[in-house]
């Protein structure tokens, strides 16, 4: 997600108006260390076109993931079609069908990646990252298409049991299926993860049921090598259940995603650091929400009262400051600054019943 180049405007001591302070916490790539050396050498010139750079830099490793693991699902699926054929194989037909849904899962999280990387703009105000979710949405679906479709198949071929040919071959492309589909799963997880991307996440145990579902077709060649052709329905009933849990744990994740759930440890942290801000007093709420793959904040710290608008301005940006820097994947943070109220006075009274 792109933030707006323009400043951001917040009522009170809002302070999220274009110091750019978007620098990753995850510098594991040469163009991290330059950024790192260029903090050193300037440490006080954040833009928002540093926060818009490091932006595109992790929705383009997003779209990386996507295109490199569409390759190899591909490859995948085109091996497994050339086996259906030779086989007669319905299980590896099915198999070879998921694979495919997978594959085209990559394209509702491309767009949404592509769309995240756009500007605010006055009606969209946080920008387009939000996309994300609703990518994820698709998955889910796509996942649970996929577990009524291996069921679906387990249980037609429980009634009817049929004899596979070329099993040596059909077990293989089993395997292939496998290797492909963890090995896209761990890698999407993994950078899922890394960038704060729930619908990439999601995508990852998409992957991954598809290679349950490739599991189900090995051990059914095998109990049909063995004179069990009931075998291969049996296990891909059980490969179905496999299916669900994995779709639980995706709809949680996005389900997450869309509640505004962020880990409480992130809470914590925040509030920690902005307790050791020298001038703050007390720190009030904390609110971290996900935009895309990247988090917003909004808190508030009680200041000395005597402090002056400028003084109270500056402990609020120093405060911004350190909690940018502090939290992983943190892209802006609003700190509004409240008078401590040690002689009885209610600075919000009159807000009271307006909450």
């Amino acid at each position: 997600m792109s933030d707006s180049t323009g400043p951001e405007f917040s009522p009170g001591h809002g302070h999220g108006h274009g110091h750019g302070h978007g620098h990753g916490h995850g510098h594991g790539t040469a163009s991290s260390l330059l950024a790192r050396a260029r903090h050193l050498l300037a440490p006080h010139g954040h833009d928002s076109a540093d926060k818009t750079d490091e932006a595109l830099e992790t929705s383009g490793r997003g779209l990386r993931v996507l295109g490199l693991s569409l390759a190899v699902l591909a490859a995948t699926a085109a091996a497994q079609a050339a086996i259906v054929v030779l086989s007669g194989s319905v299980a590896l037909l099915g198999d070879t069908l998921h694979n495919v849904a997978d594959a085209l899962t990559a394209v509702p999280l491309g767009i949404a990646f592509l769309l995240g990387r756009r500007a605010a703009t006055r009606r969209f105000t946080y920008g387009y990252g939000r996309s994300e979710d609703l990518a994820g949405l698709v998955i889910i679906v796509v996942i649970a298409a996929s577990a009524a479709l291996a069921g679906y198949e387990a249980f037609r071929r429980l009634l009817a049991p049929q004899d596979v040919k070329a099993l040596g071959w059909v077990a293989a492309a089993a395997v292939v299926g496998f290797l492909g589909n963890e090995g896209v799963a761990r890698y999407r997880i993994r950078v899922g993860r890394e960038i704060g991307s729930a619908a990439l996440v999601a995508d990852g145990l998409h992957a991954r049921t598809d290679g349950f579902t490739s599991l189900a077709v090995l051990a059914g060649a095998a109990g049909s090598a063995l004179g069990h052709p009931v075998a291969d329905p049996v296990i891909g009933l059980l490969i179905t259940l496999a299916i669900c849990f994995v779709l639980r744990d995706a709809i949680r994740e996005v389900y997450h995603r869309l509640m505004d759930a962020v880990d409480p440890e992130l809470v914590t942290a925040a509030e920690r650091i902005l307790a050791r801000v020298e001038g703050v007093r007390r720190v009030g709420g904390v609110r971290l929400r996900w935009v895309g793959h990247t988090l917003r904040a909004e808190t508030d710290i009680v200041l000395d009262p005597d402090l002056s608008l400028v003084q109270a301005h500056a402990v609020a940006v120093e405060a911004e400051h350190r909690l940018i820097h502090g939290l992983p994947r943190l892209r802006a943070a609003t700190v509004h600054a409240d008078p401590d109220g040690t002689d009885g006075t209610d600075h919000h009274a009159a807000l009271h019943g307006h909450h």
